[in-house]
């Protein structure tokens, strides 16, 4: 249960960074902190296999931005300090 819980609570901080950073990027985007919103999309946009009787469609794309490069870390970091104990 121990471990459970520990993978939990990374997986919360993790998703806690990324959010956290692409919400700070959506509000800097037109202002003085501009630069936290510049960013790269990664990924493969579509791939399509047509079997006549089965369509499928697969991509991925990953948007990464400067302030979620920062909160990322610094939400690891936060985790690191508050959850030594699960």
């Amino acid at each position: 249960m121990k471990g459970l819980k520990s993978t939990l609570a990374f997986i919360f901080f993790l998703a806690a960074g990324i959010v956290l950073g692409a919400f700070i990027s959506y509000l800097t985007a037109g202002s003085v902190l501009d630069f936290l919103a510049w960013g790269k999309e990664l990924g493969v946009e579509n791939i399509n296999v047509d079997l006549y009787v089965v369509r499928l469609n697969f991509g991925l794309m990953i948007n990464c931005t400067v302030a979620q490069l920062i909160t990322i870390p610094a939400m690891l970091i936060v985790y690191a300090k508050t959850c030594k104990n699960l």
